[in-house]
């Protein structure tokens, strides 16, 4: 065969399939009417559907006998917070449970007047509270506390408190150090009697003075009074105490925290325990336990009349017996332990608007004795008169303003050779609260005291002007 040959019949069958390929007109339209057709057909039952289904009436109720009704288990709602199938079901973690809190304090201080120059051996003013007071102090931060607690079951709460603004003395060239850590509190709560009863283990406030035991976060004026802050410098030791409050007397206190008065915190009606006695973060030098007990008891005074409508009086007494042995110059601590005995009665009348609160003790404990020039056990006796106004709504925020005068006559324990402390001090100051995180407080002192340290004789008098800004997280 030829290859001319063999091109036109290939070429034939290619032109026959192209024309196979050509559509006929009159069989495309013959198609074109079908799915036109069928088209009518879908519509047409798509209407009927949705008619048939508008116009049905719903089923009537269907009659359940009362017998099965009552058998029959009711439908139980799932709350939002029921974990998923197979999610472990219990509760939180002890760690989950602490929460983190605190406070700083950060204060200004200025001498208006006073003994800025004085002979060698000559009282100078100072206090025995706040170690910024003095000729050369300004800014200072007084506390910047840290606190963990919780209760890590129902059962036992716990309660860690450390001090970041605790300073260091004795430095090789006589300087101090500011700002170390110190621990304050560390104990554990174990509850009875539906948390009216409990026992607290470990390093916490001594249950004597009801300012002692008010914190210094919500206490007005800046400082303790001297008088019964003598008996526990720092409010701590180590050792177990025991509380109880009575229902009806925490259902008044639970109301007037509500109210936003200035509590002495989270203690009872009652307490009785036993420390070592040597003061906070002390080590104990003598076999001796300090042996506390105190009672405060809040009073409603409706009953009175209108005027005394919503106030709240709350009176307590402490008593407190230790043997301590005070540090000296010469190193170390005192070769006799001395006994001490001290009384201390208390009165508040909450703010509203107008309160008063009071404290007074009385006892004896170490003294130095400067005729004798040691250490020796005398009478010693002292306290406080407070008054305060309440303003809890103004244009700027909520305003205390408030007046105390203090005195003591006795020894300072906590300082080398237990100094005799000669104490007159008149203080005026406000507290404004614009936020609730945050609180200023501004004092005026008229201060007349001797010095904390019994190489200086003799006593200071002057001014002193001081600011503390507090904010609270």
């Amino acid at each position: 065969m030829s290859i001319s040959r063999c091109s036109r019949g290939f070429g034939t069958a290619l032109l026959a399939g192209a024309l196979g390929l050509v559509p006929d007109p009159a069989l495309a339209e013959d198609n074109a009417a079908t799915i036109a057709a069928l088209q009518r057909q879908i519509d047409e039952l798509r209407a009927r559907v949705e008619a048939l289904s508008t116009a049905r009436p719903a089923p009537p109720p269907v009659a359940v006998p009362q017998a099965v009704a009552a058998a029959a288990p009711a439908p139980q709602s799932v709350p939002a917070s029921v974990p998923a199938v197979g999610a472990a079901r219990k509760g939180k973690a002890w760690y989950e449970k602490l929460q983190v809190r605190g406070y700083v304090q950060m204060r200004a201080n200025e001498m208006v007047s006073g003994n800025g120059t004085v002979p060698a051996g000559a009282a100078r003013l100072r206090s025995a509270h706040d170690s910024g007071v003095g000729e050369q102090g300004t800014f200072s931060l007084r506390r910047t506390r840290l606190v963990v607690q919780g209760d890590v079951s129902d059962r036992v709460s716990v309660y860690v408190q450390s001090d970041l603004a605790a300073a260091v003395n004795g430095q090789s060239n006589g300087e101090r150090r500011e700002h170390f850590a110190q621990l304050r509190d560390a104990y554990a709560d174990l509850h009875f009697a539906n948390r009216r009863f409990k026992l607290r283990f470990g390093q916490s406030k001594v249950p004597f003075g009801w300012e002692n035991l008010q914190s210094s976060s919500n206490r007005l004026p800046l400082d303790r009074a001297d008088a019964a802050n003598s008996a526990v410098p720092g409010e701590r030791d180590l050792g177990v105490v025991a509380y109880y409050t009575p229902a009806g007397v925490q259902r008044v206190w639970d109301e007037l925290a509500a109210d936003g008065q200035k509590l002495f915190g989270n203690y009872g009606a009652f307490g009785l325990g036993v420390f070592n006695g040597q003061g906070t973060n002390r080590t104990e030098k003598n076999n001796g336990l300090m042996k506390v007990a105190m009672a405060s008891w809040p009073f409603r005074l409706d009953g009175l009349g209108d005027a005394f409508a919503g106030q709240v009086l709350e009176l307590g007494a402490q008593g407190l017996l230790n043997t301590v042995q005070p540090e000296v110059r010469s190193g170390g601590v005192s070769a006799v332990a001395f006994r001490e005995k001290r009384v201390n009665l208390h009165a508040v009348l909450y703010p509203n608007p107008i309160g008063f609160q009071a404290e007074w003790n009385w006892g004896r404990g170490p003294q130095w004795d400067a005729a004798a020039q040691a250490i020796g056990n005398a009478s010693l006796h002292g306290g406080y008169v407070q008054a305060m106004y309440r303003i809890r709504q103004s244009p700027v925020g909520a305003l205390m303003p408030y007046a105390r005068w203090q005195t003591y006559r006795g020894g300072w324990k906590a300082a080398t050779n237990a100094p005799r402390l000669v104490t007159d001090e008149m203080e005026l100051g406000i507290e404004w609260q614009p936020l609730k995180e945050l609180e200023l407080t501004v004092a005026y002192a008229a201060m007349n005291r001797s010095e904390a340290d019994e190489r200086r004789v003799g006593r200071a008098e002057g001014d002193l002007l001081r600011a503390q800004l507090q904010w609270n997280y």
